[in-house]
């Protein structure tokens, strides 16, 4: 536990965090808003009644870039070297000396991560659903149940998706390769959405699969994956990406 409480405190410490936890609330609460907007300009006009089904949650799915700096800077900061003032070390030398057991940082690392991860979903969802209400009024698809479940899945990827870019972090060492593939992927038309046009089985790469444990209307002509699916298929590349990195983490030297 007090390895865990050291991981959470030296996230909290470093301002790449705090400038994910902005990004984080606030790209998908600004781009619900403009969407808001142009779903209501549409109402009034007569072009509908109500917003999408998916009104607020495809916005999430873009604001999970603030997840992805969490689970990169979790890492790469590990690896940045110190000023000649300071000794010109690295933290990972600090961090193995007070933790000699390389899994069990490791395991504190991942477990920090979710937990800020997790977080920082919570409050996305939280302003961004708001936000919705706030600008659509009476038009914004009423919340129930039902959106229980979609509103965990949001949690859930972005938990997936931060751990995700930590163990790429973990195998690189580096924070730049793992920060751009991931956040291009997650503009508004996708690498691996792209890659579905080309072939079905694009459908079960993390991403694409994490997403249907929120999103209802996918355009990507299959119908075969659904939300505990997706869920199961996402589980198990965020299962064997970190083995991997646990192994190569222990293995080499630091």
């Amino acid at each position: 536990m007090r390895a865990l409480a050291a991981e959470v405190s030296k996230l909290a410490s470093l301002p790449a965090v705090w400038i994910a936890a902005a990004a984080g609330v606030l790209v998908p609460g600004v781009i619900a808003a403009i969407t808001a907007s142009s779903a209501l300009g549409a109402i009034t006009r007569g072009a509908g009644t109500t917003a999408g089904i998916d009104t607020g949650y495809q916005e999430l799915a873009f604001g999970v870039v603030g997840a992805i700096i969490l689970g990169v800077v979790a890492m790469s900061s590990e690896y940045f070297t110190d000023s000649a003032e300071s000794g010109g070390g690295r933290q990972i030398t600090t961090s193995l000396t007070a933790v000699p057991s390389r899994l069990r940082l490791l395991l504190a690392k991942t477990a920090a991560v979710a937990i800020a991860s997790a977080l920082l979903a919570v409050a996305a969802s939280a302003v961004t659903m708001s936000v919705i209400r706030v600008v659509l009024g009476e038009h914004a698809p009423a919340l129930g149940t039902g959106d229980v479940p979609r509103l965990a899945g949001v949690v859930c990827y972005w938990v997936y998706t931060a751990l995700l870019a930590f163990g790429v972090t973990v195998l690189t060492r580096h924070g730049i390769v793992p920060l751009a593939v991931f956040v291009v992927n997650t503009s508004v038309v996708t690498v691996t959405y792209l890659l579905t046009k080309i072939t079905p089985l694009a459908n079960y790469l993390p991403d694409m699969a994490g997403v249907r444990m929120f999103i209802r209307e996918l355009d990507d002509g299959t119908a075969g994956i659904g939300p505990l699916a997706g869920c199961l298929v996402m589980t198990g590349w965020v299962a064997a990406l970190l083995v991997i990195a646990v192994v190569a983490f222990t293995r080499r030297d630091a």
